[in-house]
């Protein structure tokens, strides 16, 4: 069913409330000094630092912390340079998998998301191998309280975003992932912080995956999860309410 694609969002995306907080600040504070290290360390210049710590802000990040990953990713010779390399290869049941990480060693990096692929069942590919399967989009998380579906629309519409998913949990907006910030500033001002600003690979088509290889699956996803150089992970599954029985009982 459909809703089991919103279940692998939430429990497989780097950031997500079950992990410990400082393993989740560990990895926005990398997304900062990436972003200001590219570009001016000015957040109201950089359009990729300034989503950059909007995420962050999101995860209740203190103030302190994000200014100094700015200094630090300001100063060339200060800190480690990290860069950001996508790993894209297949799971059990065939599922595609992209996996995005930032790293300081790309051979380590390299060795361990290969080893989580090959320990549980998949293989990785070259880059592209996958990554057509999916579409690049800028996501954007609202709690549901205090705002309703048609105020979420409205605004969204004026924003310039694609697409709106309101539910009783939440609201979630989709635009272009150059208009990430631009949405993301628009929809502030008016309704405060989003939970969630990130952009993501969004399957064009789902796989059903059967009880004989959802256990590895998940079980490859979560050492790819636990994972410090991971930044996200997509994949294009999907798992129907008997299936995912098997998995939560």
């Amino acid at each position: 069913m459909a809703g089991h694609s919103q279940f692998k969002n939430i429990m497989y995306r780097k950031g997500a409330q079950d992990k410990k907080r400082a393993k989740v600040f560990s990895k926005h504070i990398r997304e900062i000094q990436v972003a200001a290290r590219s570009g001016l360390p000015d957040v109201e210049m950089n359009p990729a630092l300034k989503t950059a710590v909007a995420a962050a802000k999101a995860v209740n990040m203190p103030k302190d912390n994000i200014e100094r990953a700015i200094k630090r990713g300001a100063g060339a010779d200060e800190g480690e340079a990290f860069e950001q390399i996508r790993y894209e290869g297949y799971g059990p049941g065939g599922v595609a998998i992209i996996v995005e990480t930032l790293t300081d060693n790309r051979n380590r990096t390299a060795s361990e998301v290969r080893a989580a692929f090959t320990k549980h069942g998949g293989s990785l590919g070259e880059t592209n191998s996958v990554s057509f399967q999916f579409d690049r989009i800028g996501t954007i998380n609202y709690p549901a309280e205090n705002i309703s579906a048609e105020e979420m629309f409205e605004a969204a519409l004026e924003a310039s975003a694609i697409d709106v998913n309101s539910s009783e949990t939440g609201h979630e907006i989709v635009c272009a992932p150059d208009d990430l910030h631009i949405v993301r500033e628009a929809l502030e001002a008016r309704f405060e912080a989003p939970e969630v600003v990130e952009l993501q690979w969004k399957p064009q088509i789902t796989i059903a995956v059967g009880e004989a290889n959802v256990q590895t699956l998940f079980k490859l996803l979560e050492a790819l999860d636990d994972n410090d150089d991971v930044r996200s992970i997509s994949a294009n599954y999907e798992i129907d309410d008997e299936v995912m029985a098997t998995v939560s009982g």
